[in-house]
């Protein structure tokens, strides 16, 4: 197990720069609004914004993460996850929701639209993470093709891995506690979260704000 300092480190999160994120706005989820969590004043993990694959993979892609900036331009892929247009492209589709306690026992299934306008707030932060639900992982790649294929993900693999997505979307305050997998990368598309993780990394996830994300497991 690691260093209890190693486990907070993915509990400070930060925000991640994707290219044209300043003039696209917030794309309808409002994020900084009522329910939005403080940031820490100070994160723990190092950011890298000019990173070459051989730097990757000896500092860190076996060892601690790291904040990775620039690496991909996803402004398009940003721009089909706004609330309108997933809405009107995947509103009647049924998804999976999830418990947020460590091994997500308990699903739910019903449509998008339903999730996003009724379920989707910010969380009581003296709930419990089994009284939760949100929307992560359990996505039916057929349906959800056409997004998925807009998406750019981090250049930067593992020797004997393959990549797989997680597309998701949850209230501010909403997260998963301590728990550990393989390696892969968490890209925040609108809100904030840490980008990548080692193998067996015990970490801890926020979502400051609404969030949209997609993470990359290397499995």
């Amino acid at each position: 197990m690691a260093p209890a300092s190693q486990l907070l480190a993915l509990w400070a999160l930060a925000a991640v720069a994707l290219p044209g994120s300043g003039a696209e706005g917030d794309g309808g989820w409002r994020p900084g609004g009522p329910g939005a969590v403080a940031e820490e004043e100070r994160c723990t993990v190092e950011r890298r914004a000019d990173l070459t694959y051989a730097e990757f993979v000896q500092q860190y892609a076996f060892v601690k993460p790291v904040i990775l900036q620039g690496l991909t331009d996803n402004s398009r892929f940003r721009a089909l996850c706004s609330r309108e247009r997933l809405l009107a492209s995947f509103g009647d589709r049924v998804v999976r929701l999830s418990t947020a306690n460590t091994y997500s026992y308990h699903k739910v299934d019903l449509p998008f639209q339903e999730y996003v306008e009724q379920l989707l707030h910010p969380q009581d932060p003296t709930s419990l993470g089994n009284d939760t639900l949100y929307f992560f992982g359990d996505n039916n790649f057929t349906e959800w093709a056409s997004l998925f294929r807009h998406y750019s993900p981090p250049p930067f693999g593992l020797l004997g891995t393959a990549p797989a997505y997680s597309f998701g979307i949850a209230g501010a305050g909403s997260g998963v506690p301590f728990h550990w997998h393989g390696p892969g990368y968490s890209e925040v598309i609108y809100g904030r979260k840490v980008l990548y993780f080692p193998d067996r990394w015990w970490h801890a996830t926020l979502n400051l704000d609404t969030s949209v994300f997609i993470s990359t497991f290397l499995g």
